[in-house]
């Protein structure tokens, strides 16, 4: 079911080739459906698109029962004056194939494509992603339908690239050829040995060891951590296999010059980023995200965390939009496409919360800040009909240009004068931050966490603490990447150059190789920041029969710890006599406390609590000519962003700009000249001013600010600065040479 040959090192030869259609600028549309509009309006949105500045449309995507009205009788036509229309605007299209919404025949006919979220249960027909695309008849029609659509309009000139499918890995496909291939895939992967199987597994437990393949049980009355953990990474290979299959088929029928792309949204469960993306051309993001007072820093104010939509699985904050985009360019390490993101409301009939002005502008700068070459609205006009009815779009159901299109006409003539200067921006790094997808798993199967004031299991555990270290991060003023386990197989000594500070955040499942990569690459000179539960288990999901942290990162952290606890309530936390991190009022410990005991190293941050004194909560040790510092807890914000400060390198941007306001975000980025850009913006309504350690230019008005000299930022504004290139060549770590 899954060919290993696909799941292998990145195809790139002729990535360069098939991106040469994307402009020297920064692509900026919509997501437009002419099919969908109550009537042919198609040249009046056109027109008012040439007009706002749009460069690029993405269509097709979501009417396969429109290409395709009955089984083998194709209406391709309809789209040519789509494509004709942008054309002669100047309006580039993005081509996306169907197959992430079947049609009504093909359920008909083959029941059986249907997907099954429990054994023998069938996603009931009538929403969309409910199609399991290993079934051999599914792959059959959706092939043929991707052939006809892309080979009828694969020569039109507007066209850029394709994007197949749509949001892949949203469900974990329990049917019978699915199960059956994952039994095949153990077998392999164990020798055909059952009793290896028995032993990996402890299937000694409860009386679970099998004798022979066809004893092992369908996934739903699962309660084993090792197979729920193969279960999640084959579920998530499947995903890779179909939309690296998906992509073949796309570039054995395109031009040259065409890019092949996916678009992620990252709280889908059955997929892992770098390995989708790796035989693609360019990744690509769906980045939503809370807005009107959820954006607030450096808190929303009371009830603006009711802003955020239900289904969205990322906290309020403009942490949500930069961790978003820093996944997707850490999962190619390169700059990427925003293929949907917010346009008005976000959500259904009872969610309304359109941007408060300049949020829009914020929002698309901070995407491109991070490298983004694309940013597209979903969508342009509000459906009249439909589930997403009230999910509405640049223009509203009167169809008439408003405060949203205004706003968009804005960035877009932002982005027309910043021109070639913001296209193929590389992010600058203070801090990598490693993201394990299967540690994520075995979380959602077993969480360490409960809701906050609940006892009710968190199994977005693997989140939330990720998130928190994340956003403490950028609320210091450093920047993050986000670093793939499988970048840990690097050398330590390229790992230190590349990461002058690494925060691991429960990496639950890791290997002892990761173990002691992670130990060699503080030797070789990097700061390390373990989180709780790192290397507590192994490669599958097994608790190590070790003191804790395990292996090499004992002596290297110096603590052990062999007790833990939950907290029900935040417990204040004080700094240990003697240590190097200032706290702020209100620094406090959430959810979680390992029973550190001290070593070799020495103690920062203490808890403020009769039982929980005893231990520390925040550990440090030079190791080698780097150091170890161990996280026991869950910060709350005021102590990750302490923590973010307290490991900001010497030379990073956050301590240039050390009078920063709490509200302002500051990143950095270099362009294809080697000129580093600056991206201020306020997220609040209370106008800001800082001073500039460096002569800059505002790229977008011109005006020159000297050394020294003031910046203002009205409310919910941003403002791009740019100095000139250094003497030394562009490189990726920024500047950190002495980090320590």
């Amino acid at each position: 079911m899954v060919s290993v040959a696909l799941l292998g090192d990145p195809v790139r030869s002729d990535a360069g080739t098939r991106l040469a259609r994307l402009p020297r600028q920064v692509l900026y549309g919509v997501a437009y459906y002419a099919e969908y509009q109550p009537y042919d309006r198609l040249e009046r949105d056109l027109d008012l698109m040439g007009q706002a500045g749009l460069t690029v449309i993405r269509v097709g995507e979501s009417v396969w029962s429109t290409w395709e009205p009955d089984d083998g009788r194709f209406d391709l036509d309809w789209l040519q004056p789509v494509l004709d229309g942008a054309q002669a605007r100047g309006i580039r299209v993005v081509l996306g194939t169907p197959t992430y919404a079947m049609p009504p025949w093909l359920v008909r006919k083959h029941p059986e494509v249907r997907a099954e979220r429990r054994t023998g249960q069938a996603i009931p027909y009538g929403h969309r992603q409910d199609a399991c695309f290993a079934h051999p008849a599914f792959r059959f029609h959706a092939d043929r339908v991707v052939r006809r659509v892309v080979t009828r309009y694969r020569d039109h000139p507007a066209i850029i690239g394709y994007q197949v499918d749509n949001e892949p890995g949203t469900e974990l496909f329990h049917n019978h050829c699915v199960f059956q291939a994952f039994v095949d895939s153990l077998r392999e992967r164990f020798d055909d040995d059952v009793e290896a199987l028995n032993r990996r597994w402890g299937l000694v437990y409860w009386s679970h060891r099998i004798s022979r393949w066809d004893e092992l049980w369908v996934p739903d009355g699962n309660t084993v951590p090792s197979y729920d953990l193969a279960w999640r990474r084959f579920q998530a290979d499947l995903t890779t296999e179909f939309i690296t299959q998906q992509a073949a088929l796309v570039r054995e029928l395109a031009h040259p010059d065409q890019f092949v792309t996916t678009c992620m949204a990252v709280n889908r469960p059955a997929f892992d980023a770098a390995a989708l993306n790796a035989n693609l051309d360019i990744a690509a993001i769906n980045p939503y995200y809370a807005m009107q007072d959820a954006l607030t820093l450096p808190t929303p104010p009371p009830g603006g965390e009711l802003v955020n939509p239900s289904w969205n699985f990322m906290p309020p904050g403009p942490a949500a939009i930069y961790l978003q985009a820093d996944m997707t360019f850490g999962a190619r390490r390169e700059p990427f496409l925003v293929t949907e993101t917010n346009a008005m409301s976000t959500g259904f009939a009872h969610s309304n919360f359109p941007a408060y002005d300049g949020q829009w502008r914020q929002a698309a700068w901070a995407l491109v800040a991070r490298g983004a070459r694309m940013v597209e609205y979903w969508h342009w006009h509000t459906n009249h009909f439909g589930h997403e009815t009230y999910w509405q779009g640049v223009l509203n159901h009167d169809g008439e240009p408003g405060r949203c299109y205004q706003e968009v006409k804005r960035i877009a003539e932002d982005l027309r004068v910043a021109g070639e200067a913001v296209t193929e921006l590389r992010p600058d790094v203070d801090v990598g931050i490693v993201y394990s997808p299967e540690s994520k798993w075995a979380f959602a199967f077993q969480p360490p966490l409960t809701h906050p004031g609940t006892n009710v299991p968190d199994s977005a555990s693997y989140e939330r603490i990720f998130f928190e270290l994340y956003a403490g991060v950028l609320s210091a003023g450093l920047q993050a990447a986000i670093v793939n386990p499988g970048e840990l197989a690097s050398s330590a000594t390229e790992l230190a150059a590349r990461y002058p500070v690494l925060v691991v955040p429960a990496l639950y499942v890791a290997d002892d190789r990761t173990l002691s990569t992670l130990a060699a690459y503080a030797e070789a000179g990097g700061h390390l920041l373990l989180g709780f539960r790192t290397g507590y288990a192994d490669p599958d999901a097994r608790a190590r029969a070790e003191l804790m942290p395990a292996g090499p990162l004992r002596t290297a952290a110096g603590v052990k710890y062999n007790e833990y606890t939950n907290l029900t309530v935040p417990v204040p936390v004080r700094a240990a006599p003697g240590a190097s991190i200032e706290l702020p009022a209100g620094a406090g410990a959430t959810a979680w406390a390992d029973g550190l005991v001290l070593e070799s190293a020495t103690a920062e941050v203490l808890y403020d609590h009769p039982q929980l004194g005893r231990w520390p909560a925040l550990t440090t040790r030079t190791h080698g000519r780097g150091r170890v510092s161990y996280l026991g807890t869950l910060p709350n914000p005021e102590l990750a962003r302490r923590l973010g400060l307290w490991l900001a390198p010497v030379h990073c941007e956050a301590r240039r700009w050390p009078e920063r306001p709490a509200s302002v975000t500051l990143t950095s980025a270099r362009n294809a000249k080697g000129e580093r850009l600056r991206f201020l913006s306020n997220w609040s309504w209370d106008p800001r001013s800082l001073v500039t350690p460096m002569a800059l230019r505002d790229l977008l008005s011109g005006e020159t600010i000297p050394e020294r000299g003031p910046i203002t930022l009205g409310a919910w504004d941003v403002r791009v600065l740019v100095e000139a290139p250094p003497n030394t060549a562009p490189n990726e770590r920024s500047m950190h040479a002495d980090r320590l």
